[in-house]
């Protein structure tokens, strides 16, 4: 592309797309790997960025695939165009409370903070979503060498 007079940051951000996309959950630093290289390519421009431009395009290439989160912001896109106004607002135990009033309607009332109860369930989405799962990600499972770890006793590794 750079030969036939692609301009760099226009391959940069196709890659940053391409990481969010095509490579997503599978490995999260790939997106971290595509704007580091746009703000490589934008620091150098060319000809110096050619080899950031293609080390970004070895890793997309050689990292694994997901396409989960494309497939899941699909469907929750369709849920509402499909939803006709029907949409409900955000639940009032999610919303901000900055003022007496908004507390006095139920802004905020029974929330639960997941980090200081992690095992309590709450809902997050409207009633007429319920039992939607939008994101379908596998359960992770421990491959046989992270079930059964070498031993490294005596060996001097680290």
């Amino acid at each position: 592309m750079l030969e036939g007079g692609e301009e760099p940051l226009y391959i940069a951000r196709r890659l940053i797309r391409f990481a969010s996309e095509d490579v997503g959950l599978a490995d999260p630093s790939a997106l971290n790997q595509a704007v580091s290289c746009y703000q490589a390519c934008h620091f150098l421009g060319m000809p110096e960025c050619n080899v950031i431009l293609a080390q970004c395009v070895a890793y997309l290439a050689l990292a694994p695939k997901s396409v989960s989160v494309y497939k899941a912001i699909g469907a929750a896109q369709k849920v509402v165009r499909e939803s006709v106004g029907q949409n409900e607002g955000v639940p009032l135990h999610l919303r901000n409370a900055p003022t007496k009033l908004m507390k006095d309607i139920g802004y905020g009332k029974g929330y639960i903070y997941p980090p200081d109860n992690p095992s309590a369930t709450q809902s997050y989405l409207p009633p007429s979503l319920a039992g939607y799962k939008f994101l379908d990600w596998p359960t992770r499972t421990a491959s046989p060498d992270e079930a059964n770890p070498p031993s490294t006793s005596g060996s001097g590794s680290i």
